[in-house]
């Protein structure tokens, strides 16, 4: 150990925390936004973890954009090194001083682009990078690649008009007739050792739109499982119409390309307002297994009339064999149809802290 103009220098040893165990710090002036998250994870998942957390006792110092990416991914623990040497006051300013230094300076755009131009076989868009240079001289050479990326932009190269339904072709999820023993978000499946459950994707939105941006990155992983459900994209009722017609196209077409692929798949049916009842059901055969959620309903009556309405809608226009509740039980009549019950574990998970605590 040795003295720096006041602060004693002590030798970083790096130890892996659970991520449980770490708190950010409610202060934090630093912007991650849900775009630079994905990319910190995407990072995290093609080169490894290799910037461990700065952490002062169990609060964050610097990292936090690296927290937030390793709870996407589904890790369960960290690098972090202890700073727990610095005073409150220097803790602060560290975390400050840390985010400003990165700030200070740019890039050698020459140099830049020479080293992108370089790199072939990895998508450095993928971690923020503007490679908008490289498809501007792809266009000077061959303007036919212009469609092509347009299909990429839209996955329109996975859609098939002679497997779609309804006015809007909704793509078709059929029946795999597959009931999972239990449920495991998909913010967990890259980590998980439990192969013997269904993934769900009753998870915020920014989650799964690496499935939409990326359909066959994850494609072995989920064929591991016993089945997928199809997104839940948000249907919220503030939303323009064609955004909800285009969130329930995407949550369709994910699940029919992942059924093309070997994966065997649950459609996720949610809606909104009466509207929606036009085409919210379209894509799923009569008598197939579907989920629904009831997050979010059960303490809002007129959320809960909203379910209730698009649940007698639903029945009449799929009549589904069996439905897979996630979230816990309502006061609602299924009739004969069979329901199996799947826990919110994240609900659960806090009930039983509070009662711990």
């Amino acid at each position: 150990m040795r003295m720096v103009k006041g602060i004693m220098e002590i030798k970083m040893e790096i130890e892996y925390i659970p991520l449980e165990f770490l708190k950010p710090y409610d202060k934090n002036a630093k912007i991650h936004t849900s775009k630079q998250i994905q990319e910190i994870a995407n990072s995290i998942e093609s080169f490894g973890f290799n910037d461990p957390i700065g952490i002062w006792h169990d609060t964050i110092v610097e990292g936090h954009g690296r927290y937030e990416a390793a709870k996407l991914i589904g890790m369960k623990e960290v690098p972090c090194i202890k700073l727990d040497q610095l005073t409150d006051e220097q803790r602060k300013a560290y975390t400050l001083v840390h985010n400003q230094t990165t700030l200070s300076s740019g890039f050698d755009c020459d140099i830049l682009n020479d080293e992108l131009i370089s790199i072939q076989n990895i998508d450095m868009s993928d971690f923020g990078f503007d490679l908008s240079f490289l498809e501007e001289d792809e266009e000077q050479e061959n303007k036919e690649n212009e469609r092509e990326r347009t299909n990429k932009a839209y996955n329109l190269e996975l859609f098939d008009e002679n497997d779609a339904a309804g006015f809007f072709q909704m793509p078709i999820i059929k029946n795999d007739n597959v009931i999972p023993d239990d449920l495991l978000g998909m913010n967990y499946m890259l980590s998980s050792d439990n192969k013997e459950v269904g993934i769900h994707m009753y998870v915020d939105d920014y989650q799964f739109e690496r499935l939409w941006n990326d359909p066959d990155k994850y494609l072995d992983v989920m064929r591991e499982y016993q089945c997928v459900f199809s997104p839940d994209f948000s249907l919220y009722m503030d939303m323009p119409m064609a955004m909800k017609i285009w969130n329930v196209y995407r949550s369709r077409m994910l699940g029919n390309y992942w059924q093309r692929n070997g994966i065997k798949v649950i459609p996720t049916v949610s809606w909104a307002e009466e509207e929606t009842f036009s085409f919210a059901f379209d894509g799923i055969p009569e008598e197939s297994i579907v989920t629904v959620s009831t997050i979010g309903v059960k303490q809002n009556p007129y959320a809960l009339s909203v379910w209730k309405a698009g649940m007698d809608a639903m029945i009449e226009h799929i009549k589904p064999s069996v439905i897979l509740v996630y979230g816990g039980k309502l006061d609602y009549d299924y009739g004969d149809i069979k329901v199996r019950y799947y826990d919110n574990k994240v609900t659960e998970r806090m009930k039983a802290t509070k009662e711990v605590t």
